[in-house]
């Protein structure tokens, strides 16, 4: 294929049918430029009617198949189109619609036992190139994603797959492609798949990686029997976090011990009491499971052991897997179908498949598709209740030979409901409570890095795994006077909302304190007075909470002069920071521990070294070294190994570490800070030493014009007279000998310093009319976009700040 030709444009939609992002790659294809498309309707694109669009979007979560789109000159261009729902953690809907453009050429096959081997593999298997697009994708990578290789063909998989399990398993692709050794991902790409994913390079003769292949392993299953470990009780129901797994374990427990085949169709908001009264109006639910027995096999009482019928995979792609609406998608059910009765009754309701209103439901609805499919002949139809709420409908039938619900079916199918209920409720709380808390985290964590030029940055936070939920980790990147900037990352005790709270406080805290130009230590004693507050207020406030105020966070923070190409760093009992030098050589720095913030009365010592340029600096949060397949040791020898390996780019260094270091979702937070050092040279830096008299304020005038001259900044030559002047001048009146002027030219960046050995701090203030003096530093504040005094261990340094 001729890679260079195949490209992938994107658009997002609104709920409103609003077009509210255009990609490059949409440009090229439609020839529209963002700004002619985006705040329209998407429907001006279309070349045919759009309500037909809407009718076959409507309920769904992801759709696919080909539109009929109007190029800018006029040409209708018929284009393969894949579309996800997405939801943010806030509850807003958007449509991400992506399209591939690839050449009219075929995938490359295989000899004949080759391609019967790739099709036929009871693996979910597909090829990507090096672009990391889909080239080859087998049946049952086919069915498990209930997509054709067609609409997948020239995608990457985070948009075939959206959401942190596509974009972990693409990094892990990158890798792959990258260091020629095979990487595995976590996270099941699609209800029912396992949660491992394989890459593997694949090489060509010579050892060159040609692309990548993606292998789903299978799921856990009995070793004697091939299936799946059977479910020999309903105790299992309702013990888990995720209310689709709690819908597809009361699947298993009851298929076949209580029915050949199941559903469960779940409201997305429960129902009160008083809001279960019947409607005529139809009810919108959404699948959470499907079950049945395998074609040919008939009720095996008294084994427990449930058959492989695709529990969790979208309806039609498992063995034995009824048709009709796939798990995740939503159900309509007319006002007199058994689904909405039952709940309208909210107590169950058996019926006869036989029954002209039931049997014209199977026949019509998609979401009874499945009833029909089954040839079922009894139907049990049963609310799921939790304290005094309807959460959802489950569903049984059994088939003729069987025979009707008894009593003591009728007994079961509550009791397991009421089970799987609890639990599906329990997993909605859980996750609100995260979605909560992840929402307060992502807001208080830096959206964007800062615009500087001293150091290239890549990060990476990862939320916990566990019930105990987010923790406290956050990381910034905060620009400072004279080109420099910090870098902080911090660690706080707990998890849930108390912990993202008090984040926030201590991360506004630290960008604070860094404006005002605190030396590392400093800074850290005057962090550790603010938690001892904190947790005073909160400890009067609750005795009995958990540790207040953030006592315990860990935090280190590390300033790094671009011009020097030293760091100055401190730590308050945080892990100590890794350098890579340009030679490969990796090594912690020797920064002193220093308590934890919180406890009080103990000193913080900071600690200067040079970097040279190009050396990488990693921070990070204990949470990256805790993992529980391996002990400390072997964590850092595995952090030394992906540090020290040349990478491409600081995002692919980002990765190797997560990959190396983690086989699963963490069980405490993780924020990783990778810096590489860049330096201003001497041809970027002047500074001259002055004498105490004004006299040589018009030479320090044409020191910085000449200087301006040479790095061809003429027009702001006027401007840099003024501040040179009037900071001088204030320099030698206050201040106290030696002084020194140093002009710092930083990308579009031109800084103006002035140093004397006084401490004492200038302020601005507003002259009277008849002053002689007083307006030096508000022409300053005019004059610059940013200025103040930075304090050194002598001395101060007065700056001010500009763009050219």
């Amino acid at each position: 294929m001729e890679r260079q030709s195949t490209y992938t444009a994107t658009a997002t939609i609104d709920d409103r049918g609003i077009l509210t992002g255009w990609s490059e790659g949409a440009r090229r294809l439609l020839g529209y430029d963002p700004p002619a498309v985006v705040g329209r309707p998407a429907t001006t694109l279309l070349a045919t009617d759009g309500a037909a669009v809407r009718r076959a979007l409507a309920g769904r979560t992801r759709w696919n198949g080909t539109v009929p789109l109007r190029h800018q000159d006029g040409r209708l261009l018929e284009l393969g189109v894949l579309a996800h729902r997405r939801t943010s953690g806030t509850g807003v809907s958007d449509w991400l619609a992506v399209s591939a453009v690839t050449p009219r050429v075929q995938p490359p096959r295989g000899e004949p036992l080759e391609e019967w081997t790739f099709l036929q593999s009871p693996f979910p298997l597909a090829v990507f190139d090096t672009d990391l697009r889909l080239v080859r994708a087998n049946r049952r990578l086919e069915h498990a994603l209930a997509l054709p290789e067609a609409a997948m063909r020239g995608l990457r998989l985070t948009h075939i797959v959206p959401g942190a399990a596509g974009e972990e398993a693409d990094r892990s692709m990158r890798l792959a492609l990258e260091t020629g050794r095979p990487e595995e991902a976590r996270g099941p790409l699609a209800p029912g798949l396992a949660p491992a994913t394989v890459l593997t390079p694949l090489k060509d003769a010579g050892g060159e990686v040609r692309a990548v292949c993606l292998s789903v392993q299978q799921p856990d299953r009995d070793s004697a029997t091939g299936q799946r470990a059977p479910a020999d009780s309903g105790s299992r129901v309702g013990t888990v976090a995720d209310q689709a797994r709690a819908a597809q374990e009361l699947g298993e427990v009851t298929v076949p011990r209580l029915a050949d085949v199941m559903a469960v169709d779940l409201l997305d908001s429960p129902r009160t009491g008083e809001q279960g009264g019947g409607s005529p109006d139809p009810i919108v639910l959404r699948r959470a499971a499907l079950r049945a027995l395998p074609e040919g096999g008939g009720p095996r009482r008294g084994t427990g052991a449930p058959a492989d019928a695709g529990t969790g995979a979208p309806a039609g792609t498992g063995t034995g897997a009824p048709a009709g609406t796939g798990i995740g998608d939503a159900v309509v059910c007319p006002a007199d179908s058994p689904p909405a009765q039952c709940l309208a009754a909210a107590r169950p309701l058996l019926y006869d498949t036989a029954d002209p209103a039931v049997a014209g439901w199977a026949a019509l609805d998609p979401g009874a598709a499945w009833l029909a499919a089954s040839g079922a002949r009894a139907l049990l139809a049963v609310p799921l209740l939790h304290r005094g709420s309807t959460l959802g409908v489950a569903l049984f039938a059994r088939h003729p030979g069987r025979g009707a619900f008894g009593p003591e079916d009728l007994r079961l199918a509550e009791e397991f409901t009421a089970k799987a209920a609890a639990g599906i409720q329990q997993a909605r709380d859980h996750s609100e409570s995260r979605t909560t808390t992840m929402t307060l985290q992502r807001s208080l964590l830096p959206h964007t890095l800062p615009d500087q030029a001293a150091l290239e940055i890549a990060t990476r936070y990862l939320p916990a795994a566990t019930r105990a939920g987010v923790g406290g980790d956050w990381f910034d990147v905060i620009p400072l006077s004279g080109a420099r900037v910090a870098l902080v990352v911090g660690d706080v005790v707990g998890h849930g909302m108390r912990a993202s709270a008090t984040m926030g406080r201590l991360r506004t805290a630290v960008r604070t304190l860094a404006d005002v130009d605190l030396p590392a230590d400093e800074l850290l004693t005057h962090l550790d007075d603010l938690v001892l507050r904190l947790a005073a207020d909160e400890g009067s406030a609750d005795p009995a909470g958990d540790t207040a105020g953030g006592i315990g966070t860990t935090c280190l923070y590390a300033v790094y002069d671009p011009v020097s190409r030293r760091c100055t760093m401190a730590r308050a009992g945080h892990p100590p920071p890794a350098v890579v030098t340009p030679d490969g050589t990796v090594r912690f720095v020797d920064v002193p521990a220093g308590p934890p913030l919180g406890l009080g009365g103990l000193p913080f010592e900071a600690v200067e070294t040079e970097l040279p340029e190009g050396s990488v600096l990693a921070l990070y949060t204990d949470g990256l070294l805790e993992a529980r397949d391996h002990d400390i040791d072997e964590a850092l020898d595995k952090m030394f190994r992906a540090l020290g390996r040349p990478a491409k780019s600081l995002e692919s260094v980002c990765d190797r570490v997560l990959t190396e270091l983690l086989s699963h979702r963490p069980d405490d937070d993780i924020a990783l800070l990778v810096a590489r050092t860049r330096a201003l040279h001497a041809d970027r830096v002047a500074s001259w030493e002055l004498d105490n008299e004004f006299t040589v304020v018009s030479v320090a005038r044409r020191y910085a014009t000449d200087q301006l001259t040479t790095w061809g900044l003429d027009e702001a030559a006027f401007t840099t007279e003024l501040m040179v002047s009037e900071l001088v001048t204030n320099a030698i009146r206050y201040g106290r000998p030696p002084i020194q002027l140093r002009l710092i030219h930083q990308g579009r960046k031109l800084i103006c310093e002035v140093y004397d050995s006084s401490g004492t701090t200038p302020h601005m203030r507003r002259a009277r009319i008849f002053d002689e003096g007083g307006r030096g530093l508000l022409l300053v504040a005019q004059l610059a976009e940013r200025w103040g005094t930075r304090h050194d261990r002598v001395g101060k340094t007065v700056w001010a700040e500009q763009s050219v």
